[in-house]
């Protein structure tokens, strides 16, 4: 018997079938997705400012940004999951928080003064 024969009979012979890596990544970020829910809703529900933060638009920019974030990574990290994937062609995925990050900057400095510019970039507990 020849090794080309011996491995397809092997291969011929598995039964087990292998599934998809995304089907798995989705029910984990399904499931850490509504941990973060009880969470966050746990920890601002006793916050007393948390809808005048809530009014402030950079407050979803912080969600906007985590959340395109994680798309970008989870789909790139599914595509090198595969032995002869490259970054080739995907790491533009990884511009799209960076340019909501700049965008968010941007938008922060055309807002009227009501701090020097270091606290608006830091904040007054960094």
């Amino acid at each position: 018997m020849e090794t080309d024969q011996l491995i397809r009979t092997l291969a011929a012979d598995n039964a087990h079938r292998a599934r998809p890596v995304a089907r798995r990544a989705g029910v984990v970020a399904i499931a850490g997705g509504a941990g973060f829910d009880r969470d966050f809703h746990d920890r601002t529900g006793r916050a007393a400012d948390v809808m005048t933060a809530m009014r402030n638009p950079f407050f979803d920019l912080k969600f906007a940004v985590t959340l395109a974030l994680a798309i970008s990574a989870i789909a790139i990290s599914l595509h090198l999951s595969r032995p002869e994937a490259s970054l080739r062609g995907w790491a533009w995925l990884l511009l799209i928080p960076i340019g909501l990050l700049v965008a968010g900057i941007i938008g922060e400095m055309m807002m009227p003064e009501r701090a020097p510019m270091m606290t608006r970039l830091v904040g007054r507990n960094a």
